[in-house]
């Protein structure tokens, strides 16, 4: 779990919100560079989970703060890892190990910002559903780099060789 008593749940919601946006635009980036129509649907999959939530932390946003105005932060105050590929050429594994990490962290997050509302709010419900979603894309991803990896070992190259800022 995550300590975040320190944050506002405003900031936190307008966290979650970019987070998602970050997520759905990384795997659609992804999901360009990739010409495997299977593995394409896979990663646009993800995209449009995020997508989703999105739209949920959006509408618990609007619901907690109708007056206010969403203003997503330039850096997210809480430190979760950067859906950002460094390097020109990322073999496709590294790729899905960085948003691994970043499924496992979001599941995180959002298991602990539950912590926010009361036990049976439908905000904390809907909170932890997201954050078992989260785990679903983690082992999704898993299994794709466990199939990027064999390939990768038998030097079969994918058509995804540049990905990078």
């Amino acid at each position: 779990m995550m300590e975040l008593s320190n944050y506002k749940l405003e900031d936190l919601i307008l966290t979650a919100l970019k987070s998602e946006i970050e997520a759905r635009d990384f795997y659609k980036g992804v999901a360009e560079k990739i010409n495997n129509f299977l593995l394409k649907d896979r990663i646009l999959f993800l995209s449009s989970e995020e997508e989703k939530h999105r739209l949920v932390f959006e509408k618990i946003f609007k619901e907690k703060f109708p007056d206010k105005e969403i203003i997503l932060p330039e850096k997210s105050p809480v430190p979760l890892p950067e859906l950002k590929i460094e390097k020109e050429k990322v073999p496709l594994s590294e790729v899905f190990w960085i948003a691994m990490q970043a499924e496992k962290s979001a599941h995180d997050f959002y298991v602990s910002l539950s912590n926010f509302f009361p036990s049976e709010s439908p905000e904390r419900k809907m909170l932890l559903y997201i954050a078992s979603m989260e785990m679903g894309h983690y082992q999704l991803l898993q299994n794709e780099r466990e199939n990027a990896l064999k390939f990768e070992d038998y030097d079969i190259v994918f058509s995804m060789t540049h990905m990078g800022p």
